[in-house]
């Protein structure tokens, strides 16, 4: 049997003081004390259930932009358009027709991330090793100026991407300044939040086209009161992929079912992770909520990316929060990241330059800023010292790393699409390791 993390601590702190009281009962094992410590832990923090993810198909559970209500129709639609590569039809490259998706960027496999450092949609080539396609010219892929933020649990987000650049709502109120006209910043005048605001911006940035006509009967069961002039263009279809990414939830992970009352779905070590998580470590300042993600923005001082068509100088994006506000404060501050699922993709901070989990945790327990851009007066408060000893570190890696870890993403995946094409990616190296034969 099991029972709610708040009457399973009661119940233990009971047990404890029938010993101490000489009931005759044990000294707690260390499992047991692992189990109390992180539920006093927990409790001190704010209590269980602000953890909580939704269960799957739960819509009026997850946040969502009121101007565009989560629907099973619109969900089934986004599924398949941010898969298909039947969108790619406005490439640089005449040769890259249909062959790159939104997944190319975020795949179930990678936890909703790319699986390399930076991401590439058109030119790229493969799926597990995603490069350069051999044919491809360096000056028109398609490749991100950041590490690709995750997909996962992004309903909890009014402003998007590492910069928040995307919404109309939330910390981006009072910025319309830099929602510069011609740009993909100038999409915020529709007044959507920032999820929706990106899957509309993102078709024309990442060369998507319009949805094939065989669409056309989940766009009018998705949308039936827009006018047929507009039901099918990229504002519709950047609604539904919106509606589709609210519903990507880590919900299966082991610290998900053990805050469902699971007592045995985390072990020891994840135990005392999660309470150094929630106690001693503070990592739950800024990590907290369903995504363990708050909408802060903070400069740790962290490394660049380094990669193709990357200029610090010249693109905004690597001058964080500051690039898109022209705030002096903002500068090199970058959004705090969700962190479930991140040990699917080993490529971690806004340039993907650290390899490991616990590489970051090292990194932030000494506190030592990396990027010599990065002005000292600069760095967040957060960025401090945190006492940690090896292990730790060790058991605060464990519990990010494997308890924050749904296993079951391909859920989220169609198994086939309407177009019969080729998901996520449709390169020859893709199709390949995808096992795809065609229709």
């Amino acid at each position: 049997m099991t029972f709610p993390p708040i009457l399973s601590l009661v119940l233990l702190l009971a047990v404890l003081m029938l010993g101490a009281c000489g009931g005759g009962g044990d000294a707690p094992t260390p499992a047991q004390r692992a189990e109390s410590d992180l539920q006093a832990a927990i409790l001190a923090s704010g209590g269980a259930q602000r953890l909580r993810l939704p269960d799957d198909g739960d819509y009026a559970a997850i946040p969502q932009d009121p101007r565009n209500p989560i629907t099973a129709s619109k969900v089934a639609l986004g599924k398949l358009l941010f898969h298909d590569t039947m969108l790619g039809t406005v490439p640089a490259m005449g040769d890259m027709s249909n062959t790159y998706s939104c997944a190319s960027c975020h795949n179930a496999r990678f936890g909703f991330q790319a699986g390399v450092a930076q991401g590439i949609g058109e030119g790229g080539w493969g799926l597990l090793h995603r490069t350069v396609a051999p044919t491809a010219d360096p000056a028109f892929v398609d490749v991100q100026p950041l590490r690709s933020p995750s997909a996962m649990n992004v309903a909890w987000q009014r402003n998007v991407l590492w910069n928040g650049q995307f919404g109309a709502t939330a910390s981006n109120v009072g910025t319309e300044s830099a929602w510069t006209a011609g740009t993909p910043k100038a999409t915020n005048l529709l007044g959507y939040q920032g999820l929706e605001t990106q899957a509309i911006a993102g078709q024309k940035v990442h060369r998507l086209g319009a949805a094939p006509a065989v669409y056309q009967p989940m766009f009018d069961a998705a949308f039936p009161d827009w006018p047929v002039e507009t039901r099918y263009g990229a504002e519709a279809a950047g609604l539904a992929i919106a509606a589709f990414e609210r519903t990507l939830l880590a919900n299966r992970a082991p610290f998900q079912r053990w805050l469902r009352g699971d007592q045995a779905a985390m072990s020891e070590v994840h135990k005392r992770g999660a309470a150094l998580f929630f106690g001693k470590a503070g990592c739950v300042a800024c990590h907290d909520g369903p995504p363990l993600a708050t909408e802060s923005f903070h400069a740790m001082g962290m490394p660049d990316l380094v990669g193709l068509r990357v200029d610090l100088d010249s693109q905004p994006e690597h001058r964080g929060r500051g690039g898109f506000t022209g705030v002096a404060e903002d500068a090199f501050r970058f959004k705090t990241p969700q962190l479930y699922n991140l040990s699917d993709s080993p490529f971690y901070g806004h340039g993907g330059n650290f390899r490991t989990l616990r590489e970051v945790i090292v990194y932030k327990n000494r506190a030592v800023a990396a990027n010599s851009r990065v002005p000292a007066q600069q760095l967040s408060p957060m960025f401090r010292p945190l006492g940690l000893s090896e292990t730790e570190v060790d058991e605060l890696t464990a519990f990010i790393a494997e308890a924050l870890r749904d296993p079951d993403l391909a859920r989220y995946e169609p198994t086939l699409l309407p177009t019969q094409a080729c998901p996520i990616n449709a390169d020859a190296q893709s199709m390949i390791e995808l096992g795809f034969s065609g229709p």
